[in-house]
């Protein structure tokens, strides 16, 4: 698989825990686990976190990610 793209979901820490790439969309009162002020994390070195910056605004998280897949894309030889 390519990526991964989820929520703080079992299917998140399995795919980190599987060194996989994983962006996780995590929400603004997030788990102590994530930390804070971070976009990576140290028990996944694959993960990438995508944070809402304000409670219930998940708009920005999903513009985010969107830019970081157009990037992504162009640079993926052959696509």
């Amino acid at each position: 698989m390519d990526l991964v793209l989820s929520v703080d979901t079992a299917v998140a820490h399995v795919a980190g825990a599987m060194g996989k790439p994983v962006w996780m969309l995590n929400r603004f009162a997030t788990c102590w686990r994530w930390l804070m002020d971070r976009e990576d994390s140290p028990w996944y070195p694959t993960m990438r976190l995508f944070r809402q910056p304000r409670f219930m605004d998940w708009e920005p998280v999903i513009a985010s990610v969107r830019e970081q897949l157009a990037l992504l894309a162009a640079t993926r030889p052959g696509q």
